[in-house]
């Protein structure tokens, strides 16, 4: 061993690090900002609208001891994304953390489907992740180091059974192969990517009323014979995000109870 005096448990510790998480208003995105808040990151949390759930994690970030501030801000906004970044530094300190969350989901035949929705999942959930990637990036970059994860799904893996959702895998597959690929290109520059695939979530949108016999079938067709919980996304993040991931880059973390297995 190089070295047999490491503290195994410090490298989970974010002391030190700022943080950006998009798509922190709900779901796995207000989730898991609270996590790296709970593992010491000062947290900026974006959302399309500063509203309530922006306020609801918060709220959970203050009572770690933890700071934050929200940010209302469309992904799909090249510039919005600059000022967020740039608000976080003025606010925070250098950006070090980001974890890309924000994202849609619905369905529709491929041959009923109109492109206005084909061309709405693909800017949200593609060129989204990308331009807040971009944005991140040329900020870390500069800081000298920096960690990057993206929630992409195991629907960029596998195609689900009984959803036509064709335009939400595609852009999904782009997520995971886009961030391999930036990966490798900042791979020399202190700068690490990598994806999480969750399976399927007791998300608030999954969890809606009239998506209780789907979420049966969820159950039933998962090999854990249950739904995640969004809790269980938040050690997947802190791992790829701290020191404990420091030689993994370009890798997509399925978190899926063993769906892609059978």
């Amino acid at each position: 061993m190089s070295d047999i005096t490491l503290n195994a448990p410090k490298l989970f510790d974010l002391s030190g690090n700022v943080a950006l998480v998009t798509g922190a208003g709900s779901g796995i995105g207000q989730r898991i900002a609270v996590g790296l808040a709970q593992c010491g990151a000062d947290v900026a949390l974006l959302d399309r609208r500063a509203d309530e759930g922006l306020a609801d994690t918060a709220k959970f970030i203050a009572a770690t001891g933890r700071r934050s501030i929200r940010i209302a801000a469309d992904v799909t906004q090249a510039e919005a994304l600059n000022e967020a970044v740039a608000r976080t530094q003025a606010e925070l300190g250098p950006l070090t953390l980001a974890v890309n969350a924000a994202g849609i989901a619905n369905a529709n035949p491929a041959e009923e489907m109109e492109e206005g929705q084909f061309q709405t999942m693909m800017d949200i959930n593609l060129k989204g992740v990308f331009l807040s990637c971009q944005a991140e990036a040329r900020a870390m970059l500069k800081n000298g180091r920096g960690s990057i994860v993206n929630i992409a799904s195991m629907s960029g893996v596998i195609v689900n059974r009984g959803l036509n959702q064709c335009h939400y895998n595609a852009a999904k597959a782009g997520v995971i192969h886009m961030s391999k690929s930036m990966a490798m290109e900042w791979v020399g520059r202190g700068l690490r990517v990598n994806t999480i695939s969750p399976g399927y979530t007791a998300t608030p949108m999954n969890m809606r009323a009239e998506m209780v016999h789907q979420t049966k079938l969820f159950e039933e067709q998962t090999p854990m014979q249950r739904m995640a919980d969004v809790n269980e996304m938040v050690g997947p993040a802190v791992f790829l995000l701290s020191d404990a991931a420091s030689f993994v880059t370009g890798v997509d973390l399925l978190v899926d109870g063993g769906f892609c297995c059978w």
